[in-house]
């Protein structure tokens, strides 16, 4: 599954992008533990972070399969 990161994220992460392997059953949360596994400081931006599923904001607990694409967008500062 293709996972593509924002802001902060992305720069916690070392890129916009990366492809993740899934299990079936596995959640937005399950894709956020394997990106946090190789960045744990991310963990810090969870409770603000918006997730979005093939173009649709959705919880932490929603579903995913092979071939979705899964975005996170941290929050954003700036004025």
């Amino acid at each position: 599954m293709r996972v593509v990161a924002f802001a902060q994220l992305r720069e916690m992460l070392g890129g916009s992008e990366r492809t993740v392997q899934i299990a079936h059953g596995e959640r937005v949360a399950d894709v956020w533990a394997v990106l946090a596994r190789s960045a744990p400081s991310i963990d810090e931006l969870r409770v603000a972070t918006r997730s979005v599923k093939n173009g649709r904001v959705v919880a932490f607990d929603e579903p995913v399969a092979d071939g979705d694409e899964v975005a996170f967008l941290p929050p954003v500062g700036g004025g």
